[in-house]
Protein backbone atom coordinates (compact mmCIF):
# COMPACT_ATOMS: atom_id res chain seq x y z
CA UNK A 1 0.00 0.00 0.00
CA UNK A 2 1.81 3.23 -1.15
CA UNK A 3 1.69 5.89 1.88
CA UNK A 4 0.26 9.46 1.24
CA UNK A 5 2.44 11.96 1.16
CA UNK A 6 2.36 15.29 2.77
CA UNK A 7 5.01 18.19 2.12
CA UNK A 8 7.42 18.69 5.15
CA UNK A 9 6.64 22.16 5.16
CA UNK A 10 3.48 21.03 6.06
CA UNK A 11 5.04 19.15 9.09
CA UNK A 12 7.46 21.72 9.92
CA UNK A 13 5.00 24.37 10.57
CA UNK A 14 2.63 21.95 13.10
CA UNK A 15 5.47 21.70 15.87
CA UNK A 16 6.26 24.03 18.32
CA UNK A 17 9.67 25.35 17.46
CA UNK A 18 8.81 26.37 13.84
CA UNK A 19 5.62 28.00 14.85
CA UNK A 20 6.32 31.60 14.42
CA UNK A 21 8.46 30.98 10.82
CA UNK A 22 7.35 32.83 7.78
CA UNK A 23 5.73 30.67 4.93
CA UNK A 24 9.68 31.36 2.88
CA UNK A 25 11.88 30.33 6.39
CA UNK A 26 9.16 27.26 6.32
CA UNK A 27 10.39 26.63 2.49
CA UNK A 28 13.84 26.92 3.20
CA UNK A 29 13.84 24.67 5.93
CA UNK A 30 11.45 21.98 3.77
CA UNK A 31 14.14 22.42 1.39
CA UNK A 32 16.88 20.43 3.91
CA UNK A 33 14.13 18.08 5.14
CA UNK A 34 14.12 14.30 5.29
CA UNK A 35 11.10 12.52 5.94
CA UNK A 36 12.23 9.49 7.88
CA UNK A 37 9.42 6.49 9.19
CA UNK A 38 10.64 4.39 10.72
CA UNK A 39 9.44 1.14 12.47
CA UNK A 40 9.14 0.12 16.34
CA UNK A 41 12.31 -1.03 17.54
CA UNK A 42 14.79 0.79 15.52
CA UNK A 43 17.87 2.71 16.19
CA UNK A 44 17.86 5.97 14.45
CA UNK A 45 20.95 7.17 15.68
CA UNK A 46 23.88 5.70 17.69
CA UNK A 47 25.98 6.65 20.63
CA UNK A 48 29.11 8.31 19.29
CA UNK A 49 27.92 9.12 15.50
CA UNK A 50 28.16 12.26 14.06
CA UNK A 51 25.10 14.97 14.49
CA UNK A 52 24.33 15.98 11.13
CA UNK A 53 20.81 17.58 12.36
CA UNK A 54 18.06 18.00 14.23
CA UNK A 55 15.16 15.07 14.69
CA UNK A 56 11.69 16.28 15.04
CA UNK A 57 9.52 13.69 16.36
CA UNK A 58 5.80 13.75 14.41
CA UNK A 59 3.72 10.38 15.38
CA UNK A 60 5.84 7.67 17.40
CA UNK A 61 8.14 7.82 20.66
CA UNK A 62 11.84 7.76 20.43
CA UNK A 63 14.11 6.12 23.48
CA UNK A 64 17.39 8.31 24.62
CA UNK A 65 19.64 5.83 26.48
CA UNK A 66 23.08 4.65 27.21
CA UNK A 67 23.77 0.87 26.38
CA UNK A 68 26.71 -0.39 28.93
CA UNK A 69 29.26 -2.96 27.47
CA UNK A 70 27.56 -5.80 29.59
CA UNK A 71 24.27 -4.77 27.74
CA UNK A 72 22.76 -2.45 31.32
CA UNK A 73 20.68 -0.04 29.82
CA UNK A 74 19.77 3.26 31.25
CA UNK A 75 16.61 5.64 29.58
CA UNK A 76 17.47 9.34 29.61
CA UNK A 77 14.76 10.62 27.91
CA UNK A 78 11.59 9.54 26.52
CA UNK A 79 10.75 11.97 23.22
CA UNK A 80 7.29 12.34 21.76
CA UNK A 81 5.16 13.89 19.01
CA UNK A 82 6.22 17.62 18.96
CA UNK A 83 9.48 17.11 20.53
CA UNK A 84 12.78 16.66 19.16
CA UNK A 85 16.41 15.91 19.99
CA UNK A 86 20.21 16.16 19.27
CA UNK A 87 20.50 20.27 20.37
CA UNK A 88 23.01 19.26 22.14
CA UNK A 89 25.47 17.65 19.94
CA UNK A 90 24.68 19.56 17.00
CA UNK A 91 25.56 22.89 18.21
CA UNK A 92 28.48 21.29 20.56
CA UNK A 93 29.56 19.67 17.26
CA UNK A 94 30.16 16.71 19.18
CA UNK A 95 29.03 12.98 18.55
CA UNK A 96 25.95 11.74 20.28
CA UNK A 97 26.36 10.73 23.97
CA UNK A 98 22.87 8.60 23.63
CA UNK A 99 21.42 6.26 21.47
CA UNK A 100 18.08 6.87 20.37
CA UNK A 101 16.06 3.93 19.19
CA UNK A 102 11.79 4.02 18.29
CA UNK A 103 9.13 2.84 20.41
CA UNK A 104 6.64 2.55 18.02
CA UNK A 105 6.06 3.07 14.67
CA UNK A 106 7.39 6.35 14.15
CA UNK A 107 7.74 9.58 11.54
CA UNK A 108 10.83 12.13 12.39
CA UNK A 109 11.62 14.64 10.24
CA UNK A 110 15.37 15.38 9.82
CA UNK A 111 16.62 18.64 9.20
CA UNK A 112 20.01 19.82 8.01
CA UNK A 113 22.13 21.73 10.53
CA UNK A 114 23.35 24.29 7.30
CA UNK A 115 19.61 24.74 7.45
CA UNK A 116 19.17 25.16 11.29
CA UNK A 117 22.14 27.39 11.79
CA UNK A 118 21.26 29.70 8.48
CA UNK A 119 17.75 30.22 10.42
CA UNK A 120 19.36 31.26 14.04
CA UNK A 121 21.49 33.82 11.57
CA UNK A 122 18.30 35.18 10.23
CA UNK A 123 15.78 34.97 13.56
CA UNK A 124 16.40 35.88 16.78
CA UNK A 125 13.04 35.01 17.64
CA UNK A 126 14.03 30.94 16.60
CA UNK A 127 17.48 31.52 18.76
CA UNK A 128 15.06 32.13 21.83
CA UNK A 129 13.14 28.76 21.30
CA UNK A 130 15.97 26.73 20.65
CA UNK A 131 17.54 28.20 24.08
CA UNK A 132 14.35 27.59 25.80
CA UNK A 133 13.72 24.33 24.58
CA UNK A 134 17.50 23.66 25.60
CA UNK A 135 16.92 25.19 29.09
CA UNK A 136 13.97 22.96 29.88
CA UNK A 137 15.82 19.96 29.03
CA UNK A 138 18.51 21.19 31.47
CA UNK A 139 16.18 22.09 33.87
CA UNK A 140 14.63 18.43 34.20
CA UNK A 141 17.61 16.94 33.90
CA UNK A 142 18.85 18.75 36.96
CA UNK A 143 15.12 18.14 38.31
CA UNK A 144 16.36 13.99 37.90
CA UNK A 145 19.43 14.68 39.64
CA UNK A 146 17.42 16.09 42.49
CA UNK A 147 15.03 13.13 42.51
CA UNK A 148 17.75 10.85 42.19
CA UNK A 149 19.64 11.56 45.23
CA UNK A 150 17.24 13.30 47.21
CA UNK A 151 13.88 11.31 47.06
CA UNK A 152 13.40 7.92 47.97
CA UNK A 153 11.89 5.55 45.02
CA UNK A 154 8.61 5.43 45.86
CA UNK A 155 8.56 9.55 45.74
CA UNK A 156 10.11 9.34 42.35
CA UNK A 157 7.41 7.06 41.37
CA UNK A 158 4.81 9.32 42.89
CA UNK A 159 6.38 12.15 41.35
CA UNK A 160 6.47 10.96 37.80
CA UNK A 161 2.49 10.19 38.11
CA UNK A 162 1.78 13.72 39.09
CA UNK A 163 4.01 15.44 37.32
CA UNK A 164 1.34 16.77 34.93
CA UNK A 165 -0.85 17.85 37.90
CA UNK A 166 -3.53 15.50 37.49
CA UNK A 167 -7.07 15.64 38.93
CA UNK A 168 -8.56 13.50 41.05
CA UNK A 169 -10.15 10.59 38.79
CA UNK A 170 -7.24 11.31 36.00
CA UNK A 171 -6.24 9.11 33.74
CA UNK A 172 -2.23 8.96 33.67
CA UNK A 173 -1.04 6.99 30.60
CA UNK A 174 2.94 5.57 30.68
CA UNK A 175 4.74 6.86 28.20
CA UNK A 176 6.56 3.64 27.69
CA UNK A 177 6.47 0.56 29.18
CA UNK A 178 6.62 -0.46 33.18
CA UNK A 179 11.18 -1.08 32.27
CA UNK A 180 11.59 1.99 30.34
CA UNK A 181 10.00 4.33 33.12
CA UNK A 182 11.78 2.40 35.95
CA UNK A 183 14.89 2.89 33.98
CA UNK A 184 14.20 6.60 33.59
CA UNK A 185 13.75 7.19 37.41
CA UNK A 186 16.49 4.80 38.11
CA UNK A 187 14.56 1.87 39.42
CA UNK A 188 14.27 -1.90 39.02
CA UNK A 189 11.45 -3.20 36.79
CA UNK A 190 10.19 -4.91 40.02
CA UNK A 191 10.79 -2.22 42.51
CA UNK A 192 8.57 0.16 40.41
CA UNK A 193 5.82 -2.86 39.78
CA UNK A 194 5.90 -3.48 43.23
CA UNK A 195 5.74 -0.33 44.39
CA UNK A 196 2.62 0.72 41.51
CA UNK A 197 0.53 -2.62 42.76
CA UNK A 198 0.96 -1.69 46.41
CA UNK A 199 -0.79 2.03 45.25
CA UNK A 200 -3.49 0.27 43.84
CA UNK A 201 -4.28 -2.67 46.70
CA UNK A 202 -4.71 0.69 48.82
CA UNK A 203 -6.58 2.06 46.91
CA UNK A 204 -4.78 5.13 45.76
CA UNK A 205 -4.42 4.51 41.78
CA UNK A 206 -6.07 1.82 39.11
CA UNK A 207 -4.21 0.02 36.93
CA UNK A 208 -5.24 -1.13 33.38
CA UNK A 209 -1.81 -1.52 31.18
CA UNK A 210 0.06 1.43 30.81
CA UNK A 211 -3.77 3.63 32.00
CA UNK A 212 -3.41 4.46 36.13
CA UNK A 213 -6.13 6.27 37.18
CA UNK A 214 -5.75 8.66 40.18
CA UNK A 215 -8.18 7.32 43.24
CA UNK A 216 -6.70 9.29 45.96
CA UNK A 217 -4.69 11.67 44.82
CA UNK A 218 -4.28 13.11 48.77
CA UNK A 219 -2.97 9.58 50.03
CA UNK A 220 -0.60 9.21 46.76
CA UNK A 221 1.42 12.70 46.98
CA UNK A 222 2.08 11.70 50.99
CA UNK A 223 2.63 7.86 50.03
CA UNK A 224 6.20 6.61 51.46
CA UNK A 225 6.11 3.16 50.20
Amino acid sequence: MSRLRIAPRQFLATLPLFADLSSEQLDMLAQATTELHVPRGRVVVERGESCSGLHAVIYGDVKLSIVSSEGDEKVVELIGPGQSFGEAPLFMERPYMTQAETLADSMLLHISKHAIYAQIERNPGFSRRLLASMSRRLHGLISDVESYTLRSGSQRIVSYLLKDDPAQGAEVTLAARKKMIASRLSLSPEYFSRVLHDMAHRGMVGIAGRSITILDIERLRAYEG
